[in-house]
């Protein structure tokens, strides 16, 4: 295994197990058994590896094939929806103690910013693939694809943070057919 790969491994179960407030880099250097300096040489900021730790450690929309035009609408939505809730129930441990500290919010959002990072994307996604749909006949042209798209990254938030406060971080992951639920009553209105 790679130091950047052993890094990345002990970065992911530290913030998991202490969320991105409490972690320091000097932690995570002796974790992976490396001087924090050589830390440095493979992610510039804490902020880098964290998002290096949300791109490569937890499942996300990147792993994903959906295409516009490809499959079922609904069944695309589903494993997209799928994918978002299990991102949110393992990065909302990570991110918590962020929401409860302004100032380390502010320069946390403006760090992720700089690096091309944060909460938008996956809206931003979901309504670009909705809009493709559009594009091609099929998803409604009277549709909103922004407001679609935000109904079920929200409906996905909402899950992974009440399997969080009911459970805590070792909650059972929530299931495709919960998942699929979610994108029936999404897209039924898109059509």
């Amino acid at each position: 295994m790679s130091t950047r790969e052993r890094i990345l491994d002990a970065a992911a179960e530290i913030l998991r197990t202490r969320g991105v407030v409490q972690a320091t880099t000097k932690e995570i250097a002796q974790a992976s058994g490396v001087s924090e300096p050589t830390l440095y040489k493979y992610f510039a900021d804490k902020e880098r590896l964290l998002l290096a730790v949300l791109e490569e450690r937890l499942p996300g929309l990147s792993r994903l094939s959906v295409r516009p035009g490809e499959g079922d609408v609904e069944d695309n939505l589903a494993e997209l929806a799928h994918a978002v809730l299990d991102f949110y129930q393992r990065s909302i441990p990570m991110l918590g103690a962020l929401l409860a500290d302004p100032q380390r919010m502010e320069a946390h959002r403006v760090a992720m910013s700089r690096h091309g990072g944060g909460p938008d994307k996956p809206v931003g996604a979901f309504a670009a693939y909705l809009r493709a749909e559009q594009a091609i006949g099929r998803v409604s042209t009277d549709a909103d694809p922004d407001a679609a798209a935000a109904l079920l990254i929200g409906g996905c938030f909402q899950e992974a943070f009440l399997r969080y406060y009911t459970h805590g971080p070792g909650a059972a992951a929530a299931s495709r057919a919960f998942a699929e639920s979610l994108a029936r009553a999404v897209v039924r209105p898109l059509r």
